[in-house]
């Protein structure tokens, strides 16, 4: 009998509750249809936007912090193999082994703390404070199902009361339906219209104790990380002045070409060899006027089939007896300027300058045909004659100071790998 009884409870529960949802799917389409009035209650309705807006903000922050977190974790095992892979490549002998392991070591504590921190000081409370949402937001939907009660039973009382035919039984039973529902109502609107203005409030102090606490974790976590790497480096610095001697050093890139040099001087003795019973003088002496012959151009412009004047240019290699220092200064030189930007026949710059370097490394020549250079040496890059004779890396020159010196081309220019010098101009 008990078992029937308690069925019939949970029976009766059943048919009540699908009689309201009824109801209040009827009151809503009347209400929508403008057949019903509905309560209205703007101040409230901005406490629900409010509320809203208040769960999408914590909810993304809770989101972006769980981010950072597995950031910190993701950097912690990035720090800690590279910390690992410094031990194995320390040898035993190696002063201030020690040191560096419990550096790492110290160094993955500090992580483990920071995260543990993150953890217990900002996340939690971020759970916590996100945690009062779910049952606040129960309740205002439940809150707006028992407003629609209340005027489900306003409308229904007020329908027997203006009838013709009045049920004063009905209307009696109806009002006592009315007040229950006004009261239900009454009592969840009054609580929730204090919880949700002090709950939109106390975002403010959350916000600020939240990003105080990652902050002030962040900023000792960065000093006591900075300790620990002053102290690897220190311990560093001590085994490179034990190990001077064997200080990584810059290379340059290999050459794969034939030698630059002795082609040339293959070159030039066949093609400056005078011919057989050719008795043309000797060339003049580096720096008499006949060495540098004045280079004039006409840059204005001349009728169709005019001669151009000015003075005559210097004949080709293989028709005159010019030192070969002249002849690359006219081929360099095209409508009045040397390649590179500088000026037609100045003499202070090699033929074809293109810009200057300034070397930042000692390198030691290694071939006949290669620039012996230390560093704070100034060398002025020119073209190469045959620009398939460059190696990737490489680059042609004469170091300033033999220039100025010389003025000779063939005695001092050389080529130099680029990456032991840093262009200056």
């Amino acid at each position: 009998m008990a078992e029937m009884g308690s069925k019939g409870v949970t029976a009766g529960k059943i048919a009540s509750n699908v009689q309201k949802k009824l109801t209040r799917a009827q009151e809503k389409v009347l209400q929508k249809l403008g057949k019903a009035d509905e309560t209205k209650d703007e101040q409230f309705e901005q406490c629900v936007q409010n509320f809203n807006k208040q769960l999408t903000e914590g909810t993304r922050l809770q989101k972006d912090l769980r981010t950072y977190l597995a950031s910190v974790k993701a950097m912690h095992e990035a720090s800690k193999k590279l910390n690992e892979c410094l031990q194995e490549v320390y040898e035993p002998d190696w002063p201030g082994r020690d040191e560096a392991n419990k550096i790492a070591e110290n160094n993955d504590l500090l992580w483990m703390d920071y995260h543990q921190k993150l953890v217990d000081q900002a996340l939690l409370t971020m759970d916590t404070y996100l945690g009062q949402f779910p049952d606040i937001k129960s309740r205002i939907a439940k809150r707006g199902r028992k407003l629609v009660d209340y005027d489900s039973a306003r409308h229904h009382y007020e329908s027997l009361q203006t009838a013709k035919k009045k049920d004063e039984a009905k209307i009696a039973k109806a009002e006592e339906e009315l007040i229950k529902a006004q009261k239900v109502f009454e009592e969840m609107n009054v609580d929730l219209q204090e919880e949700l203005p002090s709950l939109w409030n106390s975002r403010v102090g959350f916000y600020v104790n939240t990003f105080q606490s990652i902050a002030g974790l962040e900023e000792n976590f960065h000093k006591e990380m900075s300790k620990l790497n002053q102290n690897l480096n220190d311990v560093l610095v001590s085994l490179e002045k034990q190990h001077g001697s064997n200080t990584f050093t810059i290379k340059a890139q290999p050459r794969k070409k034939t030698k630059l040099f002795s082609r040339l001087r293959r070159k030039k003795g066949s093609d400056n060899a005078p011919a057989k019973g050719n008795k043309s003088p000797s060339p003049p002496p580096d720096g008499s006027p006949a060495a540098t012959p004045e280079i004039r151009v006409n840059h204005e412009p001349e009728p169709a089939g005019a001669a151009t004047p000015g003075a005559a240019l210097p004949k080709s290699p293989s028709q005159s007896s010019l030192p070969a220092v002249v002849v690359e200064t006219f081929s360099a030189t095209v409508n009045g300027t040397v390649e590179g930007g500088s000026a037609a026949g100045r003499l202070d710059l090699p033929p074809g300058f293109m810009f200057k370097v300034q070397a930042q490394h000692d390198y030691t020549a290694t071939d006949t045909d290669e620039l012996q250079l230390k560093a704070g040496d100034v060398v002025l890059v020119i073209p190469f004659q045959n620009p398939e004779e460059q190696d990737e890396g490489w680059l042609m020159g004469v170091k300033e100071s033999d220039w100025n010196q010389h003025k000779e081309l063939e005695k001092c220019r050389g080529v130099f790998p680029e990456n032991f010098t840093e262009r200056v101009q």
